[in-house]
């Protein structure tokens, strides 16, 4: 599945079912707008679903897992040992998402697609397009297949959990040496520059960010990826987790399922899917700005206003997950909540 069939295959959210959506909070007894953001993003996945009436009961989490081989320059504070020690944790419930998951009621599906070292509960060979991808300071990252490979992956995944019923998903990563990645990305995508979206990721210090700067840029320069063509950057200065996630956006679109984005990692991959297809974003929901410098940028690219504002930088999908139960709460005033006829309540006029 190549650009022109996704882009054919992704229908615009559907209006009439928005509109049906904003009539009835228009009718729910309490003041009008009250809810600010979770008001729209019920209208939005109204849309999505293409229908008024819906639930969000079976929630998923996919996690793309995947080594980096720009971490071979010293951009990180950790080796990239640790990806595979997390990605195991996610198959024991030990990470910090898996907890938060429990308590929000959402699955976990971490995928394999490109970690240094297979995980023997986790890896499988038909997910796994690479060990690792190349280190960028010296060669490009990928193959522009490679990168197929793994957006194609990532919509089967998609496609895999719309089959097992679930209703919304939440996106994560895992791989160190990915705001690296990610931050080259953004950075050719939004012709920002390198030392204006580059973050300290999960520690460095003022000369470790210095490096990882220098680094991108010198990538940037050596190998000129062309920002109208998204497969050429991820191939040149991309990971694998970024490029999976690119297919599960694409996909969610494709199956109506509602998408929410992470931190940085995640919203890069989005702002990756839109510049394939525009139509990709009728599908996403932002979750948290991430603490990184290119978070709020990422998010002002895609037209997206977050609704959390934690200063988070954790990763693995953990403010995707935080943004589930205040959805649930959202849907629970919208779908139950009588309506000022029900209360004997003069309704609200909007007014000027």
């Amino acid at each position: 599945m190549y650009k022109k069939e996704i882009c054919e295959k992704i229908e615009a959210a559907d209006a009439s079912a928005m509109e049906q959506a904003r009539r009835r909070w228009m009718s729910v007894g309490k003041p009008l707008f009250s809810l600010g953001k979770l008001e729209d993003a019920v209208v939005k996945i109204a849309g999505i679903k293409g229908t008024p009436d819906y639930h969000l009961d079976k929630k998923g989490l996919i996690i793309m897992c995947a080594d980096n081989g720009v971490v071979e320059e010293g951009v990180t504070q950790t080796g990239r040992e640790v990806t595979a020690i997390v990605a195991e944790n996610f198959t024991k419930g030990m990470a910090s998402v898996c907890l938060m998951s429990r308590l929000a009621g959402v699955d976990i599906c971490p995928v394999d697609i490109g970690m240094a070292v297979d995980v023997p509960a986790l890896s499988k060979s038909g997910q796994k397009v690479a060990y690792g991808t190349r280190n960028f300071a010296n060669e490009p990252a990928m193959t522009k297949e490679e990168v197929w490979r793994a957006v194609r992956i990532g919509i089967d995944m998609a496609a895999g959990m719309k089959e097992k019923g679930y209703e919304i998903i939440a996106t994560g990563e895992m791989g160190i040496g990915n705001t690296t990645t990610s931050s080259a990305v953004a950075s050719v995508l939004l012709g920002e520059r390198p030392e204006d979206i580059t973050g300290k990721g999960a520690g460095l210090d003022a000369e470790g960010l210095q490096k990882k700067i220098t680094v991108i840029r010198a990538a940037i320069k050596k190998y000129n990826p062309d920002p109208q063509d998204v497969i050429d950057v991820l191939a040149k200065v991309g990971g694998l987790d970024i490029a999976g996630l690119t297919g599960v956006f694409l996909g969610g679109a494709i199956y109506r399922i509602p998408e929410v984005i992470d931190g940085l990692i995640s919203s890069v991959a989005a702002l990756c899917a839109a510049g394939i297809t525009e139509k990709a974003k009728d599908y996403m929901l932002p979750s948290h700005v991430s603490n990184e410098p290119g978070g709020q940028t990422v998010l002002d690219a895609l037209g997206f206003s977050p609704f959390l504002t934690c200063g988070m930088f954790l990763g693995e999908g953990s403010g995707a997950v935080a943004l589930m139960p205040l959805l649930d709460m959202a849907l629970k005033v919208y779908r139950e909540m009588g309506t000022f006829d029900d209360i004997s309540v003069e309704k609200y006029e909007v007014l000027q």
